[in-house]
């Protein structure tokens, strides 16, 4: 099936009702692998953060982190899951070169957290229910890179280099029931539960949830049955999606795949699929396994694992406040509409915005020059707002020279552009490239008199009464001065200077 032969969005959703599952895996931020003591940092040489227990030697026996369950048990908690009494880890045998155990240690049917929900507000403020069928605890595989192909795929390759370091690292694998009831806005509902998502991952600090980096990946089943019928149809899915709007699209496209096989007479095969960038596009992987096609199996090496009623109590009053709670607080206390919250959430701005309100700056300022040049300047070097050169104590000290009247806006953008260029602090780069207004009697009255003798005619307007032509002579005053006059006074002393009424 080529990307010709699909068949239109809205001719899809005509005939047929689409049903999601996602499956989120979070990479945790713990300073130790899930069953070893091996470090987790990135960057390392390749096979040097490795074991006998995470390579699977024989005899090697694993014991679990502790870190890894407590964040297991708090990320259950914010999803409004119940957590598990009694639960143990199982064997998830299958064969492939990066899983050098030849089995993952994961959970089967007994899970750490099960039948929660998350909200997730759409962009017109629209609130949907994800339901959240477990949460669970497992590790993560090694890292294969296939070299010599076209596509860095194994197809094609001469062969794979295999870098064990990232295998035994813990994961916790997020799973929803069957998301049903979206209709055309599935694909926007499975953006905006990974986002939410994502926000409470970091929210708990119990991952960076970088999806560029791995950290954070999500598998779309989708499947779709004719309208007016319950009976599910036979899923894909597609693997390690890892971005947002790669979610969206991976949505889309398999909604409007499985329409033209169906609307065809053809059958839908129940298979892995991997997503394309370049072309939002998917293509076939493998027939997907059912589950009893890993052998499951409880581990043998492992005692279950029971978290007392107290510890759970104990680690929910660790909970921070919650991502939509806060936005939902932020919005209110910044006087916003939901639209215009949903925009600075969109940007990325909502914690560079509140860290420079908390350093001393208006909201309402704070908001203008992250969501305006700040933005525009990210947009153009495609990195997020956060990566910028510049901080939000920086953006506040910004603000108050604007407030206190040293700046104006003309001049606080030049002063933005220098500190993003590292020429130093706000105060240095003002002082280095001679940016304050120019306010003072002497200088300002003196391109104030120079600007009336140079446009005597629209001196005469004034004076006749049309006070509105002043414009035209502040702006003779600010072009003289560089843009550093200060203009509410430059206006002033204009109209005294030819004797009208301001």
């Amino acid at each position: 099936m080529t990307v010709t032969e699909l068949v239109s969005y809205d001719e899809a959703l005509a005939s047929y009702d689409p049903v999601m599952g996602l499956e989120v895996h979070v990479e945790l931020g713990t300073r130790t692998k899930m069953f070893c003591g091996c470090s987790t940092e990135l960057g390392a040489e390749a096979n040097s953060q490795v074991c006998p227990t995470c390579l699977g030697l024989p005899g090697a026996l694993p014991v679990v982190n502790k870190a890894g369950v407590e964040s297991a048990i708090r990320i259950g908690l914010a999803l409004n899951c119940s957590i598990a009494d009694w639960c143990r880890f199982a064997r998830k045998n299958y064969f492939y070169p990066d899983m050098p155990k030849n089995f993952q240690t994961s959970q089967y049917d007994e899970p750490i957290a099960f039948d929660g929900y998350l909200d997730v507000q759409l962009e017109d403020g629209e609130v949907f229910r994800v339901e959240i069928e477990r949460a669970h605890m497992e590790e993560d595989t090694g890292k294969s890179t296939h070299v010599g192909g076209a596509t860095g795929r194994i197809h094609g390759a001469s062969h794979s280099l295999l870098d064990y370091n990232r295998a035994g690292i813990p994961l916790i694998e997020i799973v929803t029931k069957p998301i049903v009831g979206a209709g055309e806005r599935a694909p926007e509902v499975a953006k905006a539960y990974v986002a939410e998502l994502r926000e409470l991952i970091k929210a708990l600090g119990v991952s960076e949830a970088r999806m560029e980096m791995g950290q954070m990946r999500c598998d779309v089943n989708l499947s779709l049955r004719p309208k007016g019928t319950e009976k599910f149809g036979t899923r894909s899915e597609t693997k390690n999606v890892n971005s947002l709007r790669s979610v969206e699209r991976a949505a889309r496209f398999e909604i409007q795949r499985h329409a033209a096989v169906l609307s065809s007479g053809g059958t839908i095969i129940q298979e892995t699929r991997h997503f394309h960038e370049d072309t939002g596009s998917t293509t076939s992987g493998r027939v997907k396994e059912e589950a009893e096609d890993y052998r499951y199996f409880p581990e043998p090496d492992l005692v279950p694992v029971a978290p007392s009623r107290e510890w759970v109590e104990e680690l929910r009053a660790t909970l921070p406040e919650l991502p939509r709670v806060r936005r939902m607080r932020l919005r209110e206390e910044w006087g916003i509409s939901a639209h215009e919250m949903q925009s600075v959430l969109n940007a990325g701005a909502v914690d560079p915005i509140v860290a420079t309100v908390e350093a001393g700056a208006p909201a309402d300022q704070a908001r203008k020059w992250w969501m305006g040049e700040l933005a525009r300047r990210a947009n153009e070097d495609g990195v997020e707002l956060t990566a910028l050169a510049i901080t939000p104590e920086q953006v506040a000290r910004i603000c108050a020279l604007v407030a206190e009247g040293s700046l104006n806006d003309k001049l606080a953008r030049q002063t933005i552009e220098g500190v993003l260029a590292g020429e130093g602090t706000p105060d240095e780069v003002v002082e280095k490239r001679g940016l304050k207004i120019v306010s003072d009697e002497g200088a300002l009255g003196k391109a104030v008199d120079e600007a009336i003798a140079g446009n005597p005619d629209v001196a005469e307007k004034i004076r006749g009464g049309k006070v509105q032509a002043a414009g035209a002579l502040v702006g003779a005053v600010m072009k003289a001065t560089r843009g550093q006059a200060d203009a509410a006074r430059a206006r002033q002393m204009i109209l005294e200077r030819l004797g009208v009424e301001g």
